[in-house]
């Protein structure tokens, strides 16, 4: 090798030291594997077998505490966090609990327990609501989010910062 060849093969070896020892922050493009599970350790979502999930850091892509978990992290790291239901998906909201009659539904219809529904509003917006309770004449309708009021735990694995503005440092 020439001297030139052993500068341009240092070269890179700093950048991918550098680009291996970048810090998360807001507004980077990151690639991240997580597994999510309730505090009972039941698993609501994972990305195993999938791509892993790309989002902008503090974009609002994701949830509070899921950006404040990753903020940090290096490539290849590995770390769980506990985000508390005030980081993650709110407060459930029991006024978002809506009694329907049964006559709004379509006749031919089965209504079960835990069917998951969508709704517009007047607006024309669409939100999905899940059947808690039934009645006699009337359907209970829950339109938190699922995961609303509940401490969530993820696994976190650090896959990629995209797009890091790359630093050459020479002799």
């Amino acid at each position: 090798m020439d001297a030139l060849n052993i500068l341009a093969y240092l070269a890179a070896l700093i950048l991918i030291k550098i680009n291996s020892m970048s810090q998360v922050k807001s507004g980077d493009k990151i690639k991240v594997h997580y597994h999510g599970k309730l505090t009972n350790g039941e698993t609501f979502d994972s990305s195993a077998g999938r791509e892993p999930l790309a989002f902008e850091v503090g974009s609002g892509m994701v949830i509070k505490g899921f950006d404040d978990g990753v903020t940090g992290m290096t490539v290849g790291e590995k770390k769980t966090v506990l985000i508390p239901f005030m980081d993650a998906y709110g407060p459930r909201n029991p006024e978002m609990v809506i009694e329907m009659p049964k006559d709004r539904f379509p006749a031919d219809m089965e209504i079960e327990m835990g069917m998951p529904l969508v709704m517009s509003d007047g607006q024309g917006q669409q939100f999905q609501v899940t059947i808690v309770e039934i009645k006699e004449a009337s359907v209970m309708l829950d339109a938190n989010h699922p995961l609303a009021g509940q401490d969530l735990t993820f696994d976190l694995e650090l896959v990629e910062i995209e797009g890091g503005s790359p630093l050459i440092i020479m002799p």
